[in-house]
């Protein structure tokens, strides 16, 4: 079973939980009802070169959402970049990132009673896009984050795919070039190169600045600008069927700054997938935007948190 009302519904309606997301630069915190209900939010910058601003922050908007529920919270689970440690206390690996984070015990540092379960950021955004976003109470999803890089997160079976050392669901790293140019974690030609704007000067020849610039051309009809675009988008279209083919998802949901793009985005990369996907019974997977935009590492976070898995 996947996340979904009827896993919350043996809690009372007052149950409550936070969850928080911690970004590069800032972090997000919500307080939300075990029926779904967002009560509070918060969203609080803070020096990422300053040693431990990340957690001192983190504490901040949990005490900052405490007070202003009136009451303490009991469930608190947070979401982070880099891997978590298989007991689920700390991030065990983030190198040249918020310095001081690996091995970090939150339950410790934040002084809670009860456990505070840390998750991937991607995997967090997946699960609370499956609770209360686009993929309600399905159990066979994928999640892509279109932005500098391209995130990822898998669910099988209502069972988020961690893997042995918790980097399963790293579905931008997947190789579609054996000759390409290697990623950060070393795959040839991935498909974060093909389409992350961490690569838009190389592919654009400098023409274009952001990935954003890049569809701006593309709308307004400058050829170079479609080729590069509607590339970028097949792209993205063979890996999503390669998913479909390992994972068969009911759905896949895009998320992330490119993702904003909307139609320009949505039309080719769904006419692309249904050219090529194998298609059992008829079956097509749906690929939608995502729904919780910025706070769905917070709500993964949360129902985390309340249900334990």
């Amino acid at each position: 079973m996947g996340v979904s009302e009827l896993e919350t519904s043996n809690m009372k309606p007052e149950t409550f939980a936070i969850g928080i997301d911690l970004g590069g630069s800032s972090v997000k915190g919500v307080l939300v009802s075990a029926d779904g209900r967002l009560i509070l939010e918060r969203n609080q910058t803070f020096d990422p070169e300053r040693r431990l601003a990340f957690a001192e922050t983190v504490r901040n908007v949990v005490a900052s959402l405490e007070a202003a529920h009136g009451c303490g919270v009991d469930a608190v689970g947070l979401s982070a970049p880099g891997l978590p440690a298989k007991d689920e206390t700390s991030i065990s690996y983030l190198p040249n990132r918020l310095d001081g984070i690996e091995g970090l015990n939150w339950r410790q540092f934040l002084d809670r009673s009860n456990p505070v379960p840390v998750m991937n950021d991607a995997q967090a955004a997946l699960l609370g896009e499956v609770w209360q976003g686009a993929a309600r109470g399905l159990t066979n999803v994928i999640m892509l984050t279109l932005g500098t890089g391209v995130g990822g997160a898998a669910m099988v079976e209502g069972r988020l795919l961690r893997g042995r050392s918790g980097k399963a669901g790293h579905l931008g790293h997947v190789s579609l070039d054996l000759n390409g140019a290697p990623d950060i974690c070393g795959t040839p030609g991935s498909l974060e190169l093909m389409i992350g704007n961490c690569t838009i000067a190389e592919r654009t020849l400098g023409r274009y600045a952001t990935t954003h610039n890049l569809i701006r051309a593309h709308e307004a009809g400058e050829p170079s600008a479609t080729d590069v675009w509607m590339k970028s988008v097949k792209a993205l279209a063979c890996a999503v069927v390669s998913f479909t083919n390992v994972l068969d998802p009911e759905v896949v949901v895009i998320g992330g700054g490119i993702a904003r793009a909307g139609d320009v985005l949505f039309q080719p990369l769904r006419e692309f997938v249904s050219s090529m996907e194998w298609k059992v019974c008829g079956n097509e997977v749906q690929i939608v935007p995502a729904e919780l935009g910025e706070l769905a590492g917070a709500w993964g976070a949360a129902i985390r948190a309340l249900t334990g898995r």
